[in-house]
């Protein structure tokens, strides 16, 4: 009897003839996905954070450390104030990289964005509370003590809610391309009169600017050369830590690199916004000295800027160039594989 459209026999679904081999069911892309989850379920994290955090306050100590040393052997407040100004901008780059370093060390582990950022919040302010506590301590009672404590306090609670970011490996790398950067520029400066003698400075003030002008742009270059590589490799050494302990990577787009590389540079800039905002008087009152410290304050400013365009721009080049480098013959080998 043939099966009529509306007989029961026809809504009966399909059953598999005896010893037919059932076919297993295709695992949707969701549950790939899943599976290919590092092991644990544990959310990716940037390693190294209590060492970059340690090594991060260490220098912002040395930094203050340094500063307090050149102003109390000033022998005139006038000095001081010069020397204050001229030493502002280094601690407030520390500032923000252990803010932004401790901040990521007390973070490392939490999943949700919103405690996260919080959590970062808080610890760049205990940061900046006991840089704040210390200058005023070890500090001389003048002018300049509020100011450099105000800046630094400032400095460092914006440093740690740049670790309340998603990706905290990229803050770790920036943070690390940062310090190294910066541990440079001071090595640096034992270099500079060798160079300057090297590129033709001479008894004439023309051949000293011109001398000083292409130290600078080496220093900057160079410091942006190293801010990139040491961005790249934290990332890369990211990478290869999940594999060794779970198999399976967690993905690294290359925005993070170019973030990451381009990060000592941010931070430079942002120096100078918070220098700007918040130590203008100070910049201001070395200025006033005299029309030499006029003109000085202004060159610097503009010396700063330039060097910090020059680390970023270098910086970012040089962490997607490492990054492209890796992914030459991964991309052709998947172009191979779909042209068969």
């Amino acid at each position: 009897m043939s099966k009529q459209p509306g007989s029961s026999t026809a809504a009966e679904p399909d059953q598999p003839a005896a010893g037919q081999a059932v076919e297993a069911p295709v695992e949707s892309p969701a549950e790939e996905t899943v599976e290919a989850a590092p092991a644990g379920g544990r959310l990716p994290y940037a390693p190294g954070a209590l060492v970059l955090a340690v090594l991060s306050v260490g220098w912002l100590a040395a930094m203050l450390w340094s500063t307090r040393a050149a102003i109390t052997s000033a022998a005139a407040g006038v000095t001081a104030i010069s020397l204050s100004a001229y030493a502002l901008p280094g601690v407030i780059t520390a500032a923000l990289a252990a803010g932004a370093a401790v901040a990521l060390a007390a973070t490392n582990r939490l999943g949700r964005a919103t405690l996260r950022f919080l959590a970062a919040v808080g610890a760049g302010l205990l940061v900046g509370l006991a840089a704040a506590v210390a200058v005023n301590l070890t500090y001389a009672d003048n002018a300049t003590t509020n100011t450099i404590a105000g800046t630094t306090a400032a400095a460092a609670i914006i440093g740690g809610a740049m670790a309340g970011a998603r990706n905290a490996r990229a803050v770790g790398a920036l943070a690390a391309a940062t310090l190294a950067a910066q541990i440079f520029v001071v090595l640096f400066s034992r270099a500079r009169d060798p160079l300057s003698d090297l590129f033709g400075a001479g008894e004439t003030q023309q051949s000293m600017l011109d001398a000083a002008k292409w130290v600078s742009r080496t220093e900057s270059l160079l410091a942006g050369l190293i801010a990139g590589l040491v961005a790249y490799l934290y990332l890369a050494w990211a990478r290869r830590r999940d594999e060794r302990r779970d198999g399976v990577a967690a993905e690294v787009r290359w925005p993070a690199y170019l973030v990451a590389g381009a990060g000592a540079g941010l931070l430079l800039l942002l120096t100078e916004v918070i220098i700007r905002v918040g130590g203008r008087g100070l910049l201001d009152l070395a200025a006033a000295l005299s029309e030499a410290d006029q003109v000085a304050q202004t060159a610097l400013g503009t010396s700063r800027v330039d060097n910090a365009i020059w680390v970023l721009f270098v910086g970012a080049l040089t962490a997607l160039i490492l990054f492209g480098r890796t992914l030459g013959p991964r991309a052709a080998d998947d172009e191979d594989e779909s042209d068969s």
